[in-house]
């Protein structure tokens, strides 16, 4: 089992790898190995998993992951197998602990007395700075 949280954790046998060409530089390398891995790995196998934790991982997906609910991984930083399976696990468990946070509620504040003075002190300031730049006064002759 692949750990994310205390309470959830990835099995490893819900996950399916399929190997692809790399795009992008590499010269013959590029041509004839595939190196490049797609890691899938369906969403709704996760028990345990929050409806919250659903909705903030579908935002953090974003296309990534499909209508069928499946999450789709392609990890082509590499040029071996091995490493690029490594980065998309990697990857995956990344983004479901990002999901698995909740953010904190933003606590309304006010602004205190002497913030308020400050903000007028240094507006007061600024266009008295402003009102200087004036040239010189214009005679009516």
């Amino acid at each position: 089992m692949i750990r994310i949280t205390r309470s959830l954790a990835i099995d490893p046998a819900d996950l399916s790898e399929s190997f692809v060409r790399s795009s992008g530089p590499g010269g013959q390398n590029v041509n004839k190995l595939s190196t490049a891995v797609q890691l899938r790995y369906p969403v709704d196998r996760l028990a345990g998993m929050p409806p919250d934790m659903r909705e903030r991982l579908a935002v953090l997906a974003g296309r990534r992951l499909t209508a069928d609910g499946e999450l789709i991984i392609i990890a082509e930083r590499f040029r071996t197998q091995v490493q690029n399976r490594e980065d998309a696990l990697a990857r995956l468990v990344a983004l479901f602990k990002e999901a698995s946070v909740r953010p904190k509620a933003r606590i309304a504040t006010r602004p205190t007395r002497a913030s308020k003075v400050r903000r007028v002190e240094g507006k007061v300031k600024r266009g008295a700075i402003k009102r200087a730049r004036g040239g010189p006064a214009q005679d009516d002759h």
